[in-house]
């Protein structure tokens, strides 16, 4: 680990100010930043420590939209019993992630800049080919053991996997990113996070000396029907194979879809959003013959890398099985989508 400067930050205009500063980082509750630190990935000389910073730690859920601080804990969050009534959802996507410790200790702001857990992109030592860290270097994962690696959003540069669960229940439903820097910026989550394209060392909109202060989710009628869905290769402490944040709002005959709510994760390089899906659903009854057309779609454009194409047989599954969650459709249903 390279030795580096500490500062903590009594208020955010000293944060700001600190973080504009070159190979500087803040630090809230360290869960990734101090192993990528450790692993040499991440080199920073300056920290800026942002754990006591005031007012943004808060929960606040008015009629229309639902504010949470950067500086919540994971933990906090999914434990609130206002969120778990209204947006089930986001409660579902904190505690199906990491470990209660884990929880107990990262931050949402953190969550979001959580970085992925490619082998090859964190182990530097051994892959200096990787254009995520060493842009221009090449991807190693491209030839090598990908299982684990991303099938959406991939390009001839980076394959790897955007790695949260809380993230794609917020691109489900629209949220947005409540950014501070020399000014305050509204960035929608979809657009927040970057498709690695030629460029895969730029994963978001974030600029030197901007942070995180919260998120904003509106308050649409799907969210409080709505799901998380998360299929891994053990039950608890492992990252997706693949995910499904849904929500659906029914007309007034509790049967056809009037508005519906899809994204994906453990699929694509960032939490993806399926529109198309959404369309072919909406307007219709949530029936078994509807679902395997609509749900088909969730792999429009999916590329497999060699051992990663089991996800384009999965995705579409695991979206079929948290809708009909979500709209109570029966267990026979349900089973068949198991095979």
């Amino acid at each position: 680990m390279r030795t580096f400067d500490y500062l903590r930050a009594e208020n955010t205009t000293t944060a700001i100010t600190e973080a504009a500063k070159p190979e500087t980082r803040f630090l809230a509750g360290g869960t990734t930043l101090l192993d990528l630190m450790k692993l040499n990935v991440e080199r920073p000389a300056h920290l800026v420590d942002i754990t006591r910073l005031p007012g943004l730690d808060t929960i606040e859920i008015s009629p229309d939209v639902i504010r949470i601080g950067a500086l919540a804990k994971m933990s906090k969050v999914a434990a609130h019993a206002d969120i778990i009534e209204a947006a089930p959802v986001l409660s579902e996507s904190l505690w199906r992630a990491a470990s209660a410790q884990l929880r107990n200790m990262a931050s949402i702001g953190g969550n979001l800049m959580q970085r992925t857990r490619c082998t090859y992109f964190r182990d530097p030592g051994a892959y200096s080919n990787c254009n995520k860290r060493n842009p221009g270097s090449g991807c190693a994962a491209l030839e090598g053991i990908n299982r684990n690696h991303a099938v959406l959003g991939t390009s001839d540069a980076c394959i790897a996997i955007s790695p949260g669960d809380f993230a794609v229940s917020l691109v489900a439903f629209d949220a947005s990113v409540l950014v501070r820097g020399t000014v305050e910026r509204r960035i929608p989550i979809d657009d927040f996070y970057l498709l690695p394209g030629q460029t895969p060392h730029l994963e978001h909109q974030l600029s030197s000396g901007e942070m995180i202060i919260g998120v904003e989710i509106p308050r649409v009628a799907a969210l409080k029907q709505s799901h998380y869905l998360k299929v891994r290769d053990r039950a608890s402490y492992e990252f997706a194979a693949a995910s499904a944040a849904v929500g659906i709002e029914f007309e007034s005959d509790g049967k056809t879809v009037r508005d519906v709510r899809i994204a994906v994760g453990g699929v694509a390089t960032k939490p993806w959003r399926l529109r198309a899906v959404e369309d072919a659903l909406k307007g219709r009854p949530i029936d078994e013959a509807t679902l395997r057309t609509a749900a088909a779609a969730a792999v429009d454009g999916a590329r497999s890398s060699g051992r990663n194409g089991f996800k384009i047989e999965l995705t579409p599954k695991v979206v079929a099985r948290a809708l009909m969650t979500v709209g109570e459709i029966s267990h026979d249903t349900e089973e068949r989508f198991r095979t």
